[in-house]
C-alpha cells in the first residue's frame, strides 16, 4: 500500500497546473499553483508506514519540503524509508524526520512561524490543541484526521454469516486499533439474535498472540497506557448493563494482549458506544428501522466513516446521503486505495487525505492578472 500510494503520488507530480480564467476588461488572468512551503507533518503509532505515505506523497508531489514527527511509540519505520528515498535520489534537506514527543517535539513543530502548513493525524483531544498552537503562532492551515465511533449497519436483507464475517474485520482489525472501527455495530431487530451468536462464535476462535508467530490473527495492544485504557472501558461497560459476551480481560499474564471482547445490549448512552475505545472491543446495538439508525447512527461527535451491509440498492443509495461521514464501505470495509480520499465530517477531522483532494493541502493559489494592450479578442 505505501509502495501503491507513492507511485500514485509520483503520477500526479507533473499534473498539477493552475487556470487560465475569463475576466470583465482587457486583461489575461491565469492562476498558479504554488508549493505551500516547508510542510509539518505529525503522525500517528498505529500504522507509521502508511501514515508517513499519506502524509508525505502528496507533499513531494507539491514540491514542498517537510518535517515530520513520528510518534514516540513507533520511530523507526518512518527513519527506514526516508532512509530508502535519500537512496533513491531525494535530495538532502527535503525530508526531515523528528523523533520526539507530543508536548515537545510536536508543539514545537506546531507553533514553529516558519512551518507554513500542518498536518496531523491522532486523536480529538490532541488535534484540538494541535490547532490551537497552529492558530496562535503564523496561523498556518491544518489539515487534521482524528478519532472515530464509526457505525458498521446491519441491514434486515443482510447474508447474516457475510455480515458477522465483515462486522467481525471492521473492528478487530489491527488489534481495534484503528481511527475507523466500526466499532458501534447496529444490526437490525429481524436478524439480531442469529447475528450475535455468529459474532460470538468468530470472537472466541480468534487467535491472540505473538503477532511473528504463524497463524496468529490479533496481537498485543500498543503499550501499558492503552492496554489499560481498554480494560477500564470494558469495566464500565459491565458496570453499565451491557452484556458480556466474551473476552473482557487480558490473555496471559504477559504482554498487553486483550481477549477478543463482544457486548450485547449496548445502549447509545453508554461509554463503550460513545467514546472511541481504540482495542478489541464490539459494541453491538440493536434498531428497528431506517429512520431510526440513521438518528442514532448521526448522534455522535463523530463522522469519519460507516460501514453498509445490504444488498437492497434503495436501502444503500438512502444510507449513504443521511449518514454524516466522510466515508460510506458498503459490503466491503477499511478499503484505502491511494486514490480514495480520506477524512472526517464533525470532530473526526477537517481536510482529506489520499486522492486528488489531498493535493490541495499542499498548495497556495496564486492569481495573476496582466492587463492587455489593444488585445486582439476578449
Amino acid at each position: 500500500m505505501t509502495t501503491r500510494l507513492f507511485r500514485y503520488y509520483a503520477g500526479w507530480a507533473d499534473k498539477i497546473q493552475g487556470l487560465t480564467a475569463p475576466a470583465d476588461g482587457p486583461y489575461h488572468v491565469q492562476t498558479l499553483h504554488e508549493p505551500i512551503g516547508v510542510a509539518g507533518q505529525i503522525i500517528p503509532w498505529n500504522f507509521p508506514l502508511l501514515m508517513f505515505a499519506w502524509k508525505v506523497g502528496p507533499a513531494l508531489a507539491c514540491g514542498n519540503t517537510i518535517v515530520l514527527k513520528t510518534a514516540e511509540q513507533t520511530p523507526l519505520s518512518a527513519l527506514y524509508v526516508s532512509k530508502l528515498l535519500h537512496e533513491a535520489g531525494l535530495p538532502p534537506g527535503v525530508l526531515n524526520i523528528v523523533s520526539g514527543y507530543g508536548p515537545t517535539a510536536g508543539a514545537a513543530l506546531a507553533s514553529h512561524m516558519e512551518v507554513d502548513k500542518l498536518a496531523f493525524t491522532g486523536s480529538t483531544t490532541t488535534g484540538k490543541i494541535v490547532l490551537q498552537l497552529a492558530a496562535k503562532s503564523n496561523l498556518k492551515p491544518v489539515t487534521l484526521e482524528l478519532g472515530g465511533k464509526s457505525p458498521f449497519i446491519v441491514c434486515e436483507d443482510a447474508d447474516v454469516d457475510k455480515a458477522a464475517e465483515l462486522a467481525h474485520y471492521a473492528l478487530f482489525f489491527n488489534q481495534g486499533q484503528c481511527c475507523c472501527a466500526g466499532s458501534r455495530t447496529f444490526v437490525h431487530e429481524s436478524v439480531y439474535d442469529q447475528f450475535v451468536e455468529k459474532a460470538n462464535a468468530l470472537a472466541m476462535k480468534r487467535v491472540v498472540g505473538d503477532p511473528f508467530k504463524g497463524g496468529i490473527q490479533q496481537g498485543p495492544q500498543i503499550d501499558s497506557e492503552q492496554f489499560e485504557k481498554i480494560l477500564k472501558y470494558i469495566r464500565s461497560g459491565v458496570d453499565g448493563g451491557a452484556k458480556l459476551e466474551t473476552g473482557g480481560e487480558r490473555l496471559g499474564a504477559k504482554g498487553y494482549y486483550i481477549k477478543p471482547t463482544v457486548f450485547t445490549g449496548v445502549k447509545d448512552d453508554m461509554l463503550i458506544a460513545k467514546d472511541e475505545i481504540f482495542g478489541p472491543v464490539q459494541s453491538i446495538l440493536k434498531y428497528k428501522d431506517l429512520d431510526e439508525v440513521i438518528q442514532r447512527s448521526n448522534a455522535s461527535q463523530y463522522g469519519l466513516a460507516a460501514g453498509v451491509f445490504t444488498h437492497n440498492l434503495d436501502t444503500a443509495n438512502t444510507l449513504m446521503r443521511a449518514l454524516r461521514v466522510g466515508s460510506v464501505w458498503i459490503n466491503c470495509f477499511d478499503v484505502f486505495d491511494a486514490a480514495i480520499p480520506f477524512g472526517g465530517y464533525k470532530q473526526s477531522g477537517q481536510g482529506r487525505e489520499k486522492g486528488s483532494y489531498s493535493l490541495s493541502n499542499y498548495l497556495q493559489v496564486k492569481a495573476v492578472v496582466t492587463a492587455l494592450k489593444n488585445p486582439a479578442w476578449l
